[in-house]
């Protein structure tokens, strides 16, 4: 049986005063255990430190929808089993300890908040960066990633983000009138971005500039959606780039074949988003 859920309530040090935290107490164990383990990381560049980070949760089960908590939005932390973005934002989080020398857990939960709403602030569900492109341009506007895509030779597409939208029924938060016509208003914003995408042909002739610790989002040709999946680049032995991630067959992993090859298995894959990590977070 899972722990029972703790409704903890810790100041977040941000406009909205309180921010209620969903955890257990077993996120809480881990929480400390991970703490005493990132001593280790000191001296190493921060893209190293955030894939030591990131190996850390090595075999931690995979969990969808690990966000879709309760009745209200709340900042849930789950370190007992990921998806492939709460596994980067947890990452990043973690990673925002090291640059600050924090070791409180409210810390950590500002971290997150930090990272995973819009401007920083947990406001309803609408406030959650869902979609992934989102997700980098406001955690740039923050100062915490850098979008590199283009630097790869990556280029331009149009395309609509709206699949929330044409997908009501898939989210349960979308139920209420208020929530779902705040996404419609976000989902019209987008429209109105292009999205940079290195060309699944293009990937390996550019991989010797994708760096250990950068973030790496799979672009899709799926209708009204941006990304499907995302992780973390870790240049393995042989060389290759290769994917840090909550992978949806079971646990954090590392993909066994270089990242071109696996994204080579995944038909509806149009090629990559990169990211690179800069945790100048004000």
């Amino acid at each position: 049986m899972l722990p029972r859920i703790l409704f903890c309530f810790f100041l977040a040090f941000s406009v909205t005063g309180h921010a209620q935290i969903t955890c257990t107490s077993t996120d809480s164990s881990l929480f400390i255990s991970n703490m005493k383990e990132l001593n280790q990381v000191e001296g190493q560049n921060l893209g190293d430190s955030l894939v030591w980070v990131g190996k850390s949760f090595l075999d931690i089960p995979y969990v969808e929808k690990t966000l879709e908590v309760g009745d209200t939005e709340t900042l849930v932390v789950n370190l007992r089993g990921l998806d492939c973005t709460t596994f980067v934002e947890n990452v990043l989080a973690f990673g925002l300890m090291l640059k600050k020398g924090q070791s409180d857990f409210p810390d950590f939960a500002k971290n997150l908040e930090t990272i995973r709403y819009r401007n920083g602030v947990l406001d309803g569900y609408p406030s959650r960066l869902h979609y992934f492109t989102d997700w980098i341009r406001n955690n740039e506007q923050k100062g915490l990633v850098r979008d590199i895509t283009s630097e790869l030779g990556g280029r331009e597409h149009k395309k609509a983000i709206n699949f929330m939208g044409t997908h009501r029924d898939l989210y349960p938060f979308l139920e209420q009138d208020k929530n779902y016509d705040a996404i419609l208003k976000a989902e019209a914003e987008l429209a109105k971005e292009s999205l940079c995408i290195l060309a699944q042909d293009e990937i390996q002739s550019n991989e010797h500039l994708i760096q250990s610790g950068d973030i790496i989002a799979l672009a899709t040709s799926i209708k009204g959606l941006d990304v499907t999946h995302t992780g973390i680049a870790i240049r393995e032995a042989d060389g290759r780039i290769h994917l840090l991630h909550a992978s949806i067959s079971g646990s954090v992993q590392i993909t066994k074949e270089p990242l071109v090859d696996y994204l080579k298995k995944i038909k509806s894959n149009i090629g990559i988003i990169v990211a690179r990590p800069t945790l100048l977070s004000p």
